[in-house]
């Protein structure tokens, strides 16, 4: 493109009916971005909000986030799991603050309306007016009914520990939401075990939503960004792997067998290699081979629109992304382990996740440079990025030498969207 020409255009103009090229405007578009927040993360999608481990006993909540909403997971005093909107009926306030609690009901702060941990109206102060000088002033209407103010409650899925909610009523089963193939993956790490909280990470990355999405459906670049990956062998593009996609192409798994560390003709030439690094610590790659891989080592699979899931060799967590705007999100990482997890093996885990999160040896790496990608797009709305490695169509491979899961990815946002 003739940029002394360029046309700065309102729509994203894509070169034919293919996503190999990337309008930076889908990046850039604060009304697509407000088209996304409607399509993506409040219609027809199952969206992320936390794991049951983080709300084990009643009474129990968590404050987190679908799209821009803010919402709570409670359990209920039955064990019952729920999910509302942080909306009060009343006035609108967001009357939960605390990231973390237990209670027995919720109450609004502006107007002391109270809730219970389902949502459901308890109680509203003056609501038969107030007794002055033999008189009854104000109050509700007459035909005034707690039930028809109820919180906003979301329709609930729960698999292995999991929790994921939606506001479509009609959102389609769980199950058939990731497909036969990406439901195998999501139950390998959700296995039936006990899940066991370990920590959190925070960070907000300048940068569009989809870029997090599209980093995680990338294994092109690990073995070229990250020095800790190709170097001692975690993820490197000689390793055996598989990449993988659901009928609709908006969720994938990109598969990983550890290879050994050191040198090899596809590797010593990238720059990221260092073949002089040694660790002061080795136990940051301690790595015990558990039952419950199956043979990867590694396995990273995004949940579209809202989840990644993680497993890096003994690291495991979630990573929840939370729109903030077109140019920006926040990433929520949840490290866990197992009940069953001897104290070697948290440690282990413990030990492992510093290579993720915003300060990690490996993770730290992703976010600067989804920043600066940001950085060029809103300079260049008319440009395009080129994903056409491997080719231009949508399949599954069995090697990661390619831009494949990207290009289905966008294949589905252009259905939607376009739609």
């Amino acid at each position: 493109m003739n940029e002394t020409s360029a046309v700065f255009p309102e729509q994203p103009v894509w070169e034919g009916d293919g996503t190999h090229r990337i309008p930076f405007l889908s990046y850039t578009s604060d009304e697509l971005y407000k088209r996304e927040l409607e399509r993506f993360f409040y219609k027809g999608h199952w969206c992320y909000v936390g794991l049951e481990a983080e709300v084990p006993n009643p009474g129990d909540y968590k404050r987190t986030a679908i799209g821009e909403r803010s919402v709570i997971l409670s359990r209920d005093a039955e064990g019952g799991l729920n999910v509302i909107e942080n909306v009060c009926a009343h006035r609108g306030m967001r009357f939960c603050r605390e990231r973390h609690g237990n209670r027995k009901d919720f109450v609004c702060p502006y107007h002391q309306w109270s809730y219970t941990l389902r949502g459901d109206l308890l109680g509203v102060p003056f609501r038969r007016g107030v007794k002055q000088d033999g008189q009854v002033h104000g109050g509700m209407p007459a035909d005034f009914q707690t039930s028809d103010h109820h919180l906003t409650k979301l329709k609930v899925a729960a698999r292995g520990g999991v929790v994921f909610a939606s506001f479509d009523p009609d959102v389609e089963p769980f199950e058939d939401y990731l497909g036969p193939t990406i439901l195998g993956y999501f139950d390998r790490l959700f296995n039936g075990r006990r899940l066991k909280i370990l920590g959190y990470n925070r960070q907000r990355i300048p940068g569009n939503w989809k870029l997090m999405q599209e980093n995680i459906k990338d294994p092109y670049h690990p073995g070229l960004l990250h020095t800790w990956f190709v170097t001692f062998g975690l993820w490197r593009a000689d390793n055996k792997s598989q990449l993988r996609m659901d009928g609709k192409h908006r969720h994938a798994a990109m598969i990983s067998t550890r290879g050994a560390a050191g040198k090899a003709d596809q590797v010593t030439q990238v720059a990221s290699f260092k073949a002089e690094m040694k660790l002061h610590d080795p136990s940051f790659i301690d790595i015990v081979p558990e039952p419950w891989w199956g043979g990867p080592t590694a396995v990273m699979t995004t949940i579209f629109p809202s989840v990644i899931l993680q497993q890096q060799v003994n690291s495991v967590s979630t990573r929840h992304i939370q729109p903030t705007g077109h140019g920006s999100f926040d990433f929520v990482w949840t490290h866990f382990g197992f009940e069953d997890d001897d104290e070697a093996m948290t440690q282990r885990r413990l030990t492992q996740a510093n290579l993720f999160g915003p300060a990690g040896f490996v993770s730290a790496d992703d976010g600067e440079v989804i920043e600066f990608s940001q950085q060029a797009f809103e300079s260049k709305p008319f440009h395009r990025a080129v994903a056409e490695l491997g080719g231009r169509e949508v399949e599954n491979t069995e090697h990661m030498v390619t831009e494949t899961l990207i290009r289905g990815m966008y294949r589905y946002w252009r259905n939607v969207m376009e739609a």
